[in-house]
């Protein structure tokens, strides 16, 4: 009984991914399907890391293609393919660096941080190379929260910076730069200078997703990094306690004004679960995240709960994300850099490098 690409594609479009909620014919994420006889082979491209996700992927696109009648072999190649994507108009990407991801809140103390590291991590862990830069000048905690506190960067050429690393993921800070106890007593101009050179003098080499932890609030130094560095879309952290969410929304419009998408909203400290009798409560108030998500349109990624073990791994240089791999907060981390990556890959594609140079020439 002989069968159709047709009827294959048929069974590929009835089948969807997961993590995109799109079927694979729709999502653009099968290509070269071939047929040789009744032996069918064909690849799987997924736009996002997906390390965990690919033996799952591959399993069900044979399982749909062996339900079509008559058909034999099953091979699929189930692939992760991240590019560049389209960033403000008039900021250029930097080299090498595909995605940048800016991790901010209006205010600090809320959970900014130890996000930031824990969704660096889980991208790293899905397969994806990644960068970290601490933006935040004035409160550096990345060098504590990685383990590399007390390290200093090389420079081979005496003008850039080789980026430390931990855990698979590139970091750079002015921590390593300034003893921990040292103030950083500067103004915005001095300080937006640093970021600058941190930026653009670390050689982080081919780097799929640069996640940025923002120093808090909406001053000089957000709007120029804002105006400046070329991000792909924005995550907003917050706590669901009022004070914290009026800030949280200035931080959203702060990037809204500067054409930067927001990707969603992570909600800290949401819950909060005493660690001796198992009792539940919601310390900060309840379902903030939720509600700033549907004032603005956006999505709420996921809701971290106020957990003491969160605290503890990142103050010990082994964030949740490594440090407790299988721990329900380390699932949802995970869930929510999947669901970050996903969305940048719906993003429009950047053909800035498909341009023709323009070159005048006196003939």
């Amino acid at each position: 009984m002989s069968f159709t690409e047709q009827q294959i594609k048929a069974a590929l479009a009835a089948t969807v991914d997961p993590n995109t909620g799109k079927d694979f014919v729709a999502g653009k994420a099968l290509k070269n399907l071939k047929i040789d006889g009744a032996d069918v082979s064909f690849d799987i491209e997924l736009g996002y890391p997906a390390k965990t996700q690919i033996d799952a992927i591959r399993k069900q696109v044979i399982a749909a293609v062996r339900s079509v009648a008559g058909v034999g072999n099953v091979s699929a190649n189930v692939f992760s393919k991240i590019v560049a994507h389209s960033v403000q108009l008039g900021v250029k990407l930097l080299p090498g660096v595909k995605n940048i991801i800016a991790v901010a809140s209006g205010k600090g103390g809320v959970g900014k941080s130890t996000t930031a590291v824990n969704l660096a991590l889980a991208l790293a862990q899905e397969g994806a190379s990644v960068g970290i830069l601490d933006a935040d000048i004035y409160g550096p905690s990345q060098p504590q929260m990685l383990g590399l506190a007390g390290q200093q960067p090389e420079s081979k050429d005496g003008e850039s910076m080789e980026p430390l690393e931990a855990h698979g993921v590139k970091a750079m800070s002015i921590g390593f730069m300034v003893d921990v106890e040292t103030p950083m007593v500067w103004r915005g101009p001095m300080v937006a200078q640093a970021l600058d050179q941190l930026l653009g003098q670390t050689n982080w080499g081919e780097v799929d997703y640069l996640i940025v932890d923002m120093p808090p609030g909406t001053g000089d130094i957000q709007l120029s990094m804002a105006q400046k560095v070329p991000v792909t879309g924005a995550v907003i952290v917050t706590t669901p306690q009022d004070i914290a969410l009026i800030d949280a929304r200035k931080g959203l419009k702060m990037f809204e004004k500067v054409n930067i998408p927001i990707l969603g909203i992570v909600e800290n400290m949401s819950i909060h679960i005493c660690s001796n009798c198992g009792h539940e409560e919601h310390i900060f108030g309840e379902g903030g995240g939720a509600r700033m998500g549907e004032d603005y349109k956006v999505e709420l990624l996921g809701s971290l709960p106020l957990e003491l073990s969160i605290r503890q791994l990142a103050d010990s240089g082994q964030p949740t994300v490594v440090g407790a791999p299988d721990s329900r907060p380390a699932e949802i981390y995970r869930a929510i850099a999947r669901r970050i990556a996903v969305k940048i890959a719906d993003k429009a594609k950047d053909m800035t490098s498909k341009f023709p140079n323009i070159v005048v020439k006196n003939t």
